[in-house]
Protein backbone atom coordinates (compact mmCIF):
# COMPACT_ATOMS: atom_id res chain seq x y z
CA UNK A 1 0.00 0.00 0.00
CA UNK A 2 1.17 3.27 -1.33
CA UNK A 3 2.16 5.99 1.76
CA UNK A 4 0.66 8.57 -0.48
CA UNK A 5 -2.58 6.48 -0.36
CA UNK A 6 -2.86 5.55 3.35
CA UNK A 7 -4.75 8.52 4.46
CA UNK A 8 -7.88 7.37 1.95
CA UNK A 9 -7.32 3.97 3.46
CA UNK A 10 -8.00 5.67 6.95
CA UNK A 11 -10.69 7.76 5.77
CA UNK A 12 -12.45 4.67 3.94
CA UNK A 13 -12.13 2.75 7.41
CA UNK A 14 -13.62 5.39 9.29
CA UNK A 15 -16.54 6.27 6.95
CA UNK A 16 -17.01 2.19 7.22
CA UNK A 17 -17.08 2.09 10.88
CA UNK A 18 -19.71 5.22 10.99
CA UNK A 19 -22.36 3.31 8.33
CA UNK A 20 -21.89 0.24 10.29
CA UNK A 21 -23.58 1.87 12.92
CA UNK A 22 -25.95 3.34 10.91
CA UNK A 23 -28.23 -0.12 10.79
CA UNK A 24 -28.56 0.21 14.23
CA UNK A 25 -29.73 3.73 15.05
CA UNK A 26 -32.12 3.48 11.84
CA UNK A 27 -33.38 0.02 13.62
CA UNK A 28 -33.92 2.09 16.59
CA UNK A 29 -35.59 5.08 14.92
CA UNK A 30 -38.39 2.17 13.55
CA UNK A 31 -38.98 1.31 16.73
CA UNK A 32 -39.53 4.16 17.75
CA UNK A 33 -42.08 4.53 15.38
CA UNK A 34 -40.60 5.89 12.52
CA UNK A 35 -41.62 5.07 8.98
CA UNK A 36 -38.20 4.09 6.44
CA UNK A 37 -39.21 6.31 3.88
CA UNK A 38 -40.07 9.36 6.53
CA UNK A 39 -36.40 8.62 8.28
CA UNK A 40 -34.70 9.08 4.78
CA UNK A 41 -36.48 12.09 3.90
CA UNK A 42 -35.80 13.64 7.35
CA UNK A 43 -32.02 12.40 6.48
CA UNK A 44 -31.35 13.48 3.42
CA UNK A 45 -33.04 16.87 4.31
CA UNK A 46 -30.62 17.69 6.97
CA UNK A 47 -27.90 16.65 5.19
CA UNK A 48 -29.04 18.61 2.10
CA UNK A 49 -29.78 22.01 4.32
CA UNK A 50 -25.92 20.94 5.84
CA UNK A 51 -23.78 21.22 2.47
CA UNK A 52 -25.23 24.29 1.65
CA UNK A 53 -24.62 25.96 4.48
CA UNK A 54 -20.98 24.55 4.04
CA UNK A 55 -20.93 25.70 0.89
CA UNK A 56 -21.55 29.10 1.99
CA UNK A 57 -19.45 29.47 4.45
CA UNK A 58 -16.30 28.05 2.24
CA UNK A 59 -17.09 31.18 -0.37
CA UNK A 60 -17.37 33.30 2.17
CA UNK A 61 -13.83 32.36 3.93
CA UNK A 62 -12.20 32.32 0.68
CA UNK A 63 -13.86 36.08 0.13
CA UNK A 64 -12.44 37.34 3.54
CA UNK A 65 -8.69 35.48 2.37
CA UNK A 66 -9.02 37.66 -0.72
CA UNK A 67 -9.60 35.17 -3.27
CA UNK A 68 -12.53 35.08 -5.76
CA UNK A 69 -15.14 32.37 -4.33
CA UNK A 70 -17.33 31.00 -7.70
CA UNK A 71 -21.05 31.14 -7.51
CA UNK A 72 -22.30 27.91 -7.17
CA UNK A 73 -23.62 26.14 -10.14
CA UNK A 74 -26.93 24.19 -10.26
CA UNK A 75 -26.34 21.72 -13.31
CA UNK A 76 -23.95 19.89 -14.65
CA UNK A 77 -21.80 20.85 -18.01
CA UNK A 78 -23.75 18.11 -20.17
CA UNK A 79 -27.13 16.70 -19.87
CA UNK A 80 -25.47 13.21 -19.93
CA UNK A 81 -24.18 13.49 -17.04
CA UNK A 82 -26.96 15.29 -15.29
CA UNK A 83 -28.95 11.94 -16.41
CA UNK A 84 -26.38 10.23 -14.60
CA UNK A 85 -26.74 12.50 -11.24
CA UNK A 86 -30.46 11.74 -10.88
CA UNK A 87 -29.23 7.62 -11.80
CA UNK A 88 -26.57 8.29 -8.30
CA UNK A 89 -29.91 10.01 -6.51
CA UNK A 90 -32.01 6.73 -7.20
CA UNK A 91 -29.17 4.09 -6.63
CA UNK A 92 -27.02 5.83 -3.70
CA UNK A 93 -29.87 7.85 -2.26
CA UNK A 94 -33.97 7.01 -2.55
CA UNK A 95 -33.89 3.38 -3.90
CA UNK A 96 -31.24 2.26 -1.56
CA UNK A 97 -32.22 4.16 1.48
CA UNK A 98 -35.87 3.08 1.32
CA UNK A 99 -34.53 -0.63 0.75
CA UNK A 100 -32.20 -0.85 3.39
CA UNK A 101 -34.46 1.23 6.07
CA UNK A 102 -37.66 -1.25 5.10
CA UNK A 103 -35.18 -4.37 5.41
CA UNK A 104 -34.61 -3.05 9.05
CA UNK A 105 -38.37 -3.38 9.92
CA UNK A 106 -38.34 -6.89 8.73
CA UNK A 107 -35.23 -8.38 9.75
CA UNK A 108 -32.53 -7.70 12.18
CA UNK A 109 -29.64 -5.50 11.52
CA UNK A 110 -26.89 -7.53 11.58
CA UNK A 111 -28.47 -9.68 9.16
CA UNK A 112 -29.13 -6.05 6.46
CA UNK A 113 -25.42 -5.31 7.03
CA UNK A 114 -24.14 -8.51 6.00
CA UNK A 115 -25.80 -8.93 3.12
CA UNK A 116 -25.58 -5.26 2.06
CA UNK A 117 -21.79 -5.71 2.41
CA UNK A 118 -22.18 -8.24 -0.54
CA UNK A 119 -22.06 -4.93 -2.88
CA UNK A 120 -18.64 -4.85 -3.83
CA UNK A 121 -19.60 -8.53 -5.54
CA UNK A 122 -21.70 -7.33 -7.17
CA UNK A 123 -19.47 -3.77 -8.07
CA UNK A 124 -17.14 -6.54 -9.34
CA UNK A 125 -19.96 -8.97 -11.76
CA UNK A 126 -21.15 -5.76 -13.41
CA UNK A 127 -17.77 -3.91 -13.89
CA UNK A 128 -16.66 -7.07 -15.59
CA UNK A 129 -20.18 -7.08 -18.01
CA UNK A 130 -19.54 -3.65 -18.29
CA UNK A 131 -15.69 -3.90 -19.79
CA UNK A 132 -17.40 -6.62 -21.69
CA UNK A 133 -20.40 -4.61 -23.76
CA UNK A 134 -18.58 -1.16 -23.75
CA UNK A 135 -15.68 0.50 -24.24
CA UNK A 136 -15.74 3.94 -23.33
CA UNK A 137 -14.70 6.91 -20.72
CA UNK A 138 -16.59 5.19 -18.12
CA UNK A 139 -14.91 1.65 -18.95
CA UNK A 140 -11.79 3.11 -19.49
CA UNK A 141 -11.94 4.66 -15.76
CA UNK A 142 -12.84 1.46 -14.05
CA UNK A 143 -10.13 -0.60 -12.44
CA UNK A 144 -8.57 -4.15 -12.99
CA UNK A 145 -10.55 -6.97 -10.92
CA UNK A 146 -9.21 -10.43 -9.83
CA UNK A 147 -9.04 -13.48 -12.07
CA UNK A 148 -11.75 -14.87 -13.10
CA UNK A 149 -11.35 -17.76 -10.59
CA UNK A 150 -10.99 -16.04 -8.16
CA UNK A 151 -14.13 -13.71 -8.90
CA UNK A 152 -16.14 -17.18 -9.49
CA UNK A 153 -14.89 -18.66 -6.35
CA UNK A 154 -16.02 -15.81 -4.38
CA UNK A 155 -19.07 -15.48 -5.86
CA UNK A 156 -19.93 -18.89 -5.26
CA UNK A 157 -18.92 -18.58 -1.25
CA UNK A 158 -20.67 -14.94 -1.01
CA UNK A 159 -24.00 -16.90 -2.66
CA UNK A 160 -23.80 -19.51 -0.31
CA UNK A 161 -23.21 -17.63 2.88
CA UNK A 162 -26.43 -15.71 1.52
CA UNK A 163 -28.39 -18.48 1.25
CA UNK A 164 -27.76 -19.78 4.70
CA UNK A 165 -28.47 -16.25 6.09
CA UNK A 166 -32.35 -16.22 3.99
CA UNK A 167 -33.19 -19.65 4.75
CA UNK A 168 -32.19 -20.39 8.12
CA UNK A 169 -34.81 -22.70 9.23
CA UNK A 170 -34.43 -21.16 13.15
CA UNK A 171 -35.88 -18.00 11.58
CA UNK A 172 -39.45 -16.17 11.25
CA UNK A 173 -40.46 -16.59 7.44
CA UNK A 174 -40.96 -12.12 7.44
CA UNK A 175 -37.22 -11.88 7.60
CA UNK A 176 -36.91 -13.00 3.94
CA UNK A 177 -38.96 -10.30 2.72
CA UNK A 178 -35.88 -8.15 4.87
CA UNK A 179 -32.90 -9.78 3.50
CA UNK A 180 -33.90 -9.88 -0.17
CA UNK A 181 -34.73 -6.03 0.68
CA UNK A 182 -31.17 -6.08 1.54
CA UNK A 183 -29.97 -7.19 -1.52
CA UNK A 184 -31.63 -4.91 -3.22
CA UNK A 185 -29.79 -1.74 -1.52
CA UNK A 186 -26.53 -3.69 -1.89
CA UNK A 187 -26.95 -4.02 -5.77
CA UNK A 188 -28.04 -0.33 -6.03
CA UNK A 189 -25.07 0.54 -3.80
CA UNK A 190 -22.68 -1.48 -6.27
CA UNK A 191 -24.37 0.60 -9.20
CA UNK A 192 -23.91 4.01 -7.28
CA UNK A 193 -20.37 2.99 -7.02
CA UNK A 194 -19.31 2.74 -10.36
CA UNK A 195 -20.22 5.82 -11.45
CA UNK A 196 -19.84 8.72 -9.13
CA UNK A 197 -15.44 8.34 -8.64
CA UNK A 198 -15.52 9.60 -12.29
CA UNK A 199 -18.06 12.14 -11.35
CA UNK A 200 -16.36 13.47 -8.28
CA UNK A 201 -13.18 14.09 -10.06
CA UNK A 202 -14.33 16.21 -12.86
CA UNK A 203 -17.26 18.19 -9.97
CA UNK A 204 -15.80 18.02 -6.87
CA UNK A 205 -16.61 16.20 -4.15
CA UNK A 206 -19.57 19.11 -2.48
CA UNK A 207 -20.96 19.46 -6.14
CA UNK A 208 -20.75 15.64 -6.78
CA UNK A 209 -22.84 15.15 -3.08
CA UNK A 210 -25.09 17.64 -3.35
CA UNK A 211 -26.53 16.35 -6.65
CA UNK A 212 -26.82 13.16 -5.16
CA UNK A 213 -29.09 14.36 -2.42
CA UNK A 214 -31.17 16.64 -4.03
CA UNK A 215 -32.45 13.91 -6.68
CA UNK A 216 -32.45 11.39 -4.22
CA UNK A 217 -35.06 13.45 -2.06
CA UNK A 218 -36.66 14.41 -5.02
CA UNK A 219 -37.16 10.75 -6.20
CA UNK A 220 -38.48 9.74 -2.92
CA UNK A 221 -41.77 11.55 -3.38
CA UNK A 222 -43.88 9.30 -5.04
CA UNK A 223 -43.05 6.98 -2.13
CA UNK A 224 -44.90 9.37 0.23
CA UNK A 225 -47.95 9.68 -1.06
CA UNK A 226 -50.59 8.04 1.06
CA UNK A 227 -48.17 7.35 3.82
CA UNK A 228 -49.03 8.22 7.68
CA UNK A 229 -46.35 10.34 9.23
CA UNK A 230 -45.35 10.27 12.98
CA UNK A 231 -46.73 12.90 15.53
CA UNK A 232 -44.56 15.23 15.94
CA UNK A 233 -44.15 14.99 19.47
CA UNK A 234 -42.27 12.12 18.48
CA UNK A 235 -39.22 14.25 17.37
CA UNK A 236 -39.08 15.66 20.43
CA UNK A 237 -37.77 12.64 21.95
CA UNK A 238 -33.71 12.49 22.34
CA UNK A 239 -33.52 8.77 21.00
CA UNK A 240 -35.32 9.89 18.34
CA UNK A 241 -33.88 13.61 17.19
CA UNK A 242 -30.45 12.47 18.47
CA UNK A 243 -30.39 9.60 15.50
CA UNK A 244 -31.47 11.27 13.06
CA UNK A 245 -29.01 14.06 13.52
CA UNK A 246 -26.36 11.38 13.40
CA UNK A 247 -27.98 10.31 10.48
CA UNK A 248 -28.19 12.98 8.50
CA UNK A 249 -24.91 15.41 9.53
CA UNK A 250 -22.68 12.49 10.22
CA UNK A 251 -23.36 9.28 8.35
CA UNK A 252 -25.00 11.39 5.38
CA UNK A 253 -23.17 14.77 4.62
CA UNK A 254 -19.76 14.24 6.36
CA UNK A 255 -19.53 10.34 5.15
CA UNK A 256 -20.57 11.12 1.63
CA UNK A 257 -18.55 13.84 0.66
CA UNK A 258 -15.37 11.89 2.30
CA UNK A 259 -16.75 8.64 0.59
CA UNK A 260 -16.73 10.51 -2.48
CA UNK A 261 -13.40 12.08 -2.16
CA UNK A 262 -12.10 8.39 -1.45
CA UNK A 263 -13.65 6.40 -4.54
CA UNK A 264 -12.28 9.47 -7.05
CA UNK A 265 -8.76 8.67 -5.13
CA UNK A 266 -8.55 4.91 -4.56
CA UNK A 267 -11.03 3.65 -7.68
CA UNK A 268 -14.39 2.51 -7.20
CA UNK A 269 -13.34 -1.35 -6.58
CA UNK A 270 -10.63 -0.71 -3.84
CA UNK A 271 -12.81 1.73 -2.12
CA UNK A 272 -16.26 -0.81 -2.20
CA UNK A 273 -14.39 -3.10 -0.96
CA UNK A 274 -14.46 -1.68 2.45
CA UNK A 275 -17.39 -2.54 3.16
CA UNK A 276 -17.31 -5.85 3.70
CA UNK A 277 -16.05 -4.03 7.03
CA UNK A 278 -19.10 -2.63 8.00
CA UNK A 279 -21.25 -5.68 9.39
CA UNK A 280 -18.23 -6.17 11.79
CA UNK A 281 -19.48 -2.75 13.43
CA UNK A 282 -22.76 -3.65 12.96
CA UNK A 283 -22.82 -7.10 14.86
CA UNK A 284 -21.16 -5.45 17.57
CA UNK A 285 -23.32 -2.72 17.87
CA UNK A 286 -26.32 -4.79 17.70
CA UNK A 287 -25.18 -7.35 20.15
CA UNK A 288 -24.96 -4.37 22.61
CA UNK A 289 -27.44 -1.92 22.04
CA UNK A 290 -30.49 -4.17 20.10
CA UNK A 291 -29.73 -7.74 22.11
CA UNK A 292 -29.22 -9.36 18.55
CA UNK A 293 -27.57 -12.98 17.87
CA UNK A 294 -26.33 -14.79 14.88
CA UNK A 295 -27.49 -18.39 14.59
CA UNK A 296 -25.44 -20.72 14.15
CA UNK A 297 -26.50 -21.10 10.25
CA UNK A 298 -25.97 -16.61 10.58
CA UNK A 299 -22.96 -17.41 11.93
CA UNK A 300 -21.73 -19.57 9.22
CA UNK A 301 -23.13 -17.36 6.33
CA UNK A 302 -21.78 -14.03 7.71
CA UNK A 303 -18.16 -15.56 7.33
CA UNK A 304 -19.14 -17.16 3.83
CA UNK A 305 -20.11 -13.72 2.49
CA UNK A 306 -17.22 -11.87 3.96
CA UNK A 307 -14.84 -14.46 2.40
CA UNK A 308 -16.66 -14.06 -0.78
CA UNK A 309 -16.38 -10.43 -1.18
CA UNK A 310 -12.71 -10.30 -0.12
CA UNK A 311 -11.85 -13.02 -2.39
CA UNK A 312 -13.74 -11.88 -5.36
CA UNK A 313 -11.94 -8.19 -4.47
CA UNK A 314 -8.54 -9.64 -4.86
CA UNK A 315 -6.08 -8.24 -7.73
CA UNK A 316 -3.59 -10.50 -8.95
Amino acid sequence: MSTSRLPWHLLALVVVAIWGLTFVSTKTLISAGLDPAEIFVVRFSVAYLGIWIYSAIRRLHLSHSGLDPESPSLWARSWRDELLFVFLGVTGGSFYFLAENTALAHTQASNVSFLVCSAPLFTALISLLYRRVRHDRFADAMERIGSGWMLALGTLLALGGMALMMFDGQRVQVSLRGDLLALGASLCWALYSLFIGRLTDEYGPVFATRKVFFYGLLTILPFLLGREFAPLELFAQPVVWGNLLFLGLCASLACFVAWNLVTARLGNITAVNYVYLNPVFTLITAMILLGERLTPAGAVGSALILAGVILAGRRV
